[in-house]
């Protein structure tokens, strides 16, 4: 059965591997980007400009879109940014503009499709967060904190809803093999008492992501995701050690030994 799917950040990485997927799947794509151009022309894709800094252009886009679809039923709200810096030394600026992308404007699009898809009486909602609300990456912290925020965010909506037919799904990537490094923003000033740290753990980022598994995996979970009527509330994709091991294992760990292991992984 074909649905009528809006994607965020759909224009490479993991969206442009959803997107592909479920097009050929026969779904229709809604896909968004701060740049039109990067977005595939083919069929069955639609093309948004949206700005997740942007609160009127959140709107504006939803709202294009659902105009132009007449409904939705699935939103996927994937776009992302990241910042690598020593966590007592990043702005506030640069704080409050990672959580307007992936906290407030991600909250703002889930409550609009919410509005829409509880007045039709079903729907899917798929935030994508990030294994890194739980085994937080060293030098990410407001990356870190902003999943972590939308993951806490998602519970909420889900623990509240009832029995509601609109699924709201928790999607928590580990390390993905995607661009989305290209893209972090890298302090150049860093305080000398963390260069050796940060140069350390910003190799072993860059490693893991060369060695990770391609985006077409969590393109994968999302359409079993997109054709089951009853998605489990959260789903955890990565290779075997991440998205299974390693979170059983640091559930029960005490927190001083979830440090110290997280601190011998990344060299620090």
């Amino acid at each position: 059965m074909m649905k009528r799917v809006f994607i965020t950040g759909a224009s490479s990485g993991i969206g442009l591997a959803m997107a592909k997927l479920l097009a050929a799947e026969g779904h229709e794509i809604w896909g968004t980007s701060r740049n039109l151009e990067r977005i595939p022309k083919m069929p069955q894709w639609h093309a948004i400009r949206l700005d997740l800094a942007d609160p009127l252009s959140v709107e504006a886009a939803f709202n294009a879109a659902l105009t132009d679809a007449g409904y939705f039923d699935v939103l996927i709200n994937n776009a992302g940014a990241g910042h690598f810096d020593p966590a007592e030394l990043v702005p506030i600026e640069t704080i409050a503009s990672q959580f307007q992308i992936l906290v407030f404007g991600q909250i703002q699009l889930m409550q609009l499709a919410l509005r829409h898809m509880r007045a039709r009486g079903e729907g899917l909602i798929i935030n994508v967060t990030s294994l890194a609300s739980r085994l937080p990456v060293p030098f990410m912290a407001a990356y870190n904190a902003a999943k972590a925020a939308l993951a806490s965010f998602t519970m909420s909506i889900q623990l509240e809803s009832g029995n509601s037919r609109v699924h709201i799904v928790d999607l928590q990537p580990g390390d993905i093999r995607t661009e989305f490094n290209q893209g972090v923003v890298r302090s150049t000033n860093v305080d000398p008492r963390y260069n050796a740290k940060v140069a350390k753990a910003w190799e072993v980022v860059e490693h893991t992501m060369k060695n990770a598994p391609t985006p077409d995996l969590v393109a994968r979970h999302v359409l079993k995701l997109v054709n089951v009527d009853r998605p489990p509330p959260r789903v955890t994709v990565g290779n075997a050690f991440e998205s299974k091991i390693a979170p059983l294992i640091f559930r029960f760990l005490p927190q001083r030994i979830r440090l110290w292991g997280l601190k011998r992984h990344y060299g620090i």
